[in-house]
């Protein structure tokens, strides 16, 4: 049973005797060998981290465990986030688990329903704000400025620090960094951290290479491929539809300092990895998860050579956050039977495949 992050790399993290060390199970997610689309695309050595496996469905939790122990340790009467779902979603678990008020602004109508019901069933105080995320993040950024009342968004470098375990994982479990790295990209907080875990372990001599950081935003909402902010951004991964990234300058640290790239993938190339990730791999992420895939088969049909290489894809949230999502593209085959046995042979018989 994994101890969580701030026990497992406590020397690694902005703690000290002050501050409280507790755990909800967060971190120490499994990290699957592809079976099937590794090979498909010429690289056996395809890896995907399951970051759904964390206690709320998110990577977030690793870096809002710390950040709620910090605001703990300054003793914050509550914390407060703008959030397109999944943020909202750890930071009002955390905030009950550690008896603190939690405040969480969401953009009207733009974030999904299993996420949504998550915040609400922790007891967070929710503020529908009629504007985008980068809306509700300004007005988070100004509150919390004269407020005792802890900013827990990924702007609060406490919660990179937490989200950087991530990369130690991966390294301990394959005794070295990854060639590749594939990761969505929304408010560009994840790709940062993963590459100040990478750069850390090696300066500490625990990594021999550093890995290319290849991260992935939706086109409708790709400010950072596109050199400016997207006022409205649009794209069916809700996670990463976000216009003006908080990290945005430290992502393009991370790309360019890895030698790596930020793209687009569209949303129709995103709905195909998802579906392929659940239906040849057995894993359920949600959307925006999938960027990483879509990210990696585009590059793999513009010609990167995968050969002999070890790539990571992470898979930042489970499925289940999005339920509406999975059921509107799902491409399962259904049949109404009569309850006999004699009707349900026949329906088996004619999807087996031919001899």
């Amino acid at each position: 049973m994994g101890v969580g992050v701030l026990q497992q790399y406590r020397d690694l993290l902005p703690v000290n005797e002050e501050t409280p060390i507790f755990s909800m199970g967060e971190g120490d997610t499994p990290l699957v060998r592809s079976r099937q689309l590794g090979p498909e695309l010429g690289c056996s050595d395809l890896f995907f981290k399951l970051e759904g496996c964390n206690p709320t469905g998110s990577f977030k939790d690793r870096g809002m465990v710390v950040a709620m122990a910090k605001a703990l340790e300054e003793r914050s009467v509550g914390v407060m986030c703008a959030s397109t779902g999944n943020t909202s979603a750890s930071a009002a678990a955390y905030a009950a688990y550690c008896n603190l008020a939690a405040w969480v602004l969401i953009p009207k109508g733009e974030v999904a329903l299993g996420k949504l019901a998550q915040a609400m069933a922790y007891g967070a105080r929710i503020l529908l704000v009629d504007g985008n995320f980068d809306a509700a993040l300004a007005l988070v950024r100004e509150f919390t400025k004269t407020n005792p009342i802890t900013l827990v968004n990924s702007v609060n470098q406490h919660r990179i620090e937490g989200q950087k375990t991530a990369a130690f994982e991966i390294s301990d479990v394959l005794e070295d960094a990854p060639d590749y790295l594939f990761i969505p990209v929304g408010n560009a907080g994840n790709i940062t951290a993963y590459w100040r875990g990478f750069v850390e372990y090696h300066q500490l001599g625990r990594n021999e290479i550093l890995p290319k950081m290849m991260g992935f935003q939706a086109e409708g909402a790709a400010p950072i491929v596109r050199g400016e902010p997207v006022p409205y951004p649009q794209t069916i991964a809700s996670a990463i539809r976000i216009g003006n990234p908080a990290s945005w300058k430290f992502a393009e640290r991370a790309r360019d300092q890895s030698g790596g790239v930020i793209d687009a993938v569209s949303d129709d190339e995103i709905l195909e990895a998802y579906r392929l990730l659940a239906s040849r791999e057995g894993i359920f992420g949600e959307p925006a998860s999938a960027a990483s895939v879509a990210g990696l088969i585009k590059l793999k049909h513009n010609g990167l050579d995968l050969t002999g290489k070890r790539v990571v894809c992470i898979i930042t949230g489970s499925g289940l956050k999005d339920p509406d999502m999975a059921v509107s593209s799902a491409q399962a085959d259904t049949v109404e039977v009569k309850p006999n046995l004699e009707a349900i042979e026949n329906a088996i018989m004619e999807t087996l495949p031919a001899r």
